[in-house]
């Protein structure tokens, strides 16, 4: 499997020099593609990647506008190229659904005010060398901080600028699975906000996750230095100081969420054989403005995501239950559904069987439950939900026990 390292570098002035200037001329190549692209359309021509990438590199060098292109590495212009290629790829792929997610938009044209900067290179376009530096095309040896060592030879290479003005390199390397000895322990996993998970297992044991909020215990600092930078002249170096200084900030935000996510994604990998997750519209959600910024904070498709890989490392199983599922107002013991269930309400009493249930905790059980079962029925059985009160009648059940079965059909249904 796929993976990447990645590792801060320290360049000097010079090389910097020579980064932004490749930082740059990516950025004009991948538009120039794009705008090739557009023109070819609208005329009714039909290019071939090689036809823009021969267009836009080999014939712009000759040409005065675009001179400067000789003076940094080929490959970073010939993968920039490539970069806008794919991004049409996965437009068009989106448009006739044979792409799987959320629907792509059209490729945009990049800006040299993006906060973040990147270029990719190839084998041929970068060189360990033996004494720990990484030599780059064109800008030479440029110091890394290995804080581990690379478990095999990457196959290409981004150098990243962040909006904090770090420069990283993001090495792609082949990584062995290292699967794990198998368990009997499954967990079902319910996200929250106050909490950032509630894991129901097998064994009958229920754990809670905690959500640290790291936005949430920044955003006092985080205004001030909002106020600080737009007090500040434009284009000034003050401004730029005060920029940095916010963008810092996130960047240490993103990066203890990151890490919390990591050890609590690896400690349910490593203590489950299987874990069931809700197939979450995130995108929908974050639409809330009234709770958009609690979801962003908690990063639940970052968790998610984390979720997968590790389990694809290690041996594991995740799976997705259907986000149709009522695991809130269904009732984990007898199985009664619930009209309504506001978010407000974090405890309630069923009244079919009376047992006393916390709302995260109870939407994990039924996680759990609708994801064994999905499993159970993997082979293709077709499994149809009740429908109507006759039904009920004629089996001669009683009202509750054709609620309770017309909600465990229907959770297997449905998935």
């Amino acid at each position: 499997m796929l993976a990447r390292y990645r590792y801060r570098i320290e360049p000097t002035e010079v090389q910097r020099g020579m980064l932004a200037r490749t930082f740059g001329c990516a950025r004009v190549v991948f538009n120039d593609a794009i705008r090739c692209r557009e023109a070819a359309h609208l005329a009714g021509e039909k290019l071939t990647p090689t036809d823009v990438q021969r267009r836009v590199i080999t014939e712009a060098k000759a040409t005065v506008n675009r001179v400067w292109l000789r003076e940094v590495a080929s490959v970073a212009l010939v993968q920039s190229v490539r970069d806008a290629d794919q991004a049409y790829r996965n437009f068009f792929d989106s448009l006739t659904k044979r792409r799987r997610g959320r629907r792509m938009g059209r490729p945009r044209l990049k800006s040299r005010k993006d906060s973040r900067q990147t270029f990719r290179l190839t084998r041929n376009g970068f060189v360990l060398r033996a004494g720990g530096q990484l030599y780059l095309a064109k800008i030479g040896d440029v110091r890394v901080r290995w804080s581990r060592p690379l478990p095999s030879d990457p196959s290409s290479l981004t150098i990243i600028l962040e909006p904090d003005g770090h420069y990283y390199a993001s090495f792609v390397v082949d990584v062995d699975p290292t699967p794990l000895p198998q368990i009997d322990g499954e967990a079902g996993v319910d996200l929250g906000i106050s909490r950032l998970a509630v894991v129901a297992d097998t064994d009958g044991q229920c754990l809670t996750i905690a959500n640290p909020r790291h936005l949430a215990g920044k955003l006092c600092r985080l205004a001030r230095l909002e106020r600080e930078k737009h007090r500040r002249v434009k284009g000034s170096a003050n401004r730029e100081k005060t920029r940095r200084k916010l963008a810092a900030q996130h960047a240490k935000i993103a990066r203890t969420r990151r890490d919390h996510h990591h050890k609590q994604a690896l400690i349910l990998i490593r203590e489950n054989q299987a874990v069931y997750v809700e197939d979450l519209n995130i995108v929908g959600m974050v639409a809330n403005r009234r709770l958009a910024r609690a979801i962003s904070d908690a990063g639940w498709a970052q968790f998610i995501r984390l979720l997968h890989e590790k389990a694809e490392r290690y041996g594991r199983t995740v799976r997705a239950v259907s986000r149709w599922l009522p695991s809130s107002k269904t009732c984990s013991s007898c199985g009664h559904l619930m009209d309504a269930m506001p978010l407000g309400i974090r405890s309630w009493t069923c009244p079919g069987c009376g047992a006393a249930h916390d709302r995260d905790r109870n939407a994990a059980l039924n996680i759990l439950t609708a994801g064994r079962a999905e499993k159970r029925n993997a082979c293709g059985a077709q499994v149809s939900p009740l429908h109507g009160e006759a039904q009920g009648e004629e089996a001669g059940s009683s009202p509750g026990l054709r609620a309770a079965e017309h909600v465990k059909a229907r959770m297997v249904y449905r998935l």
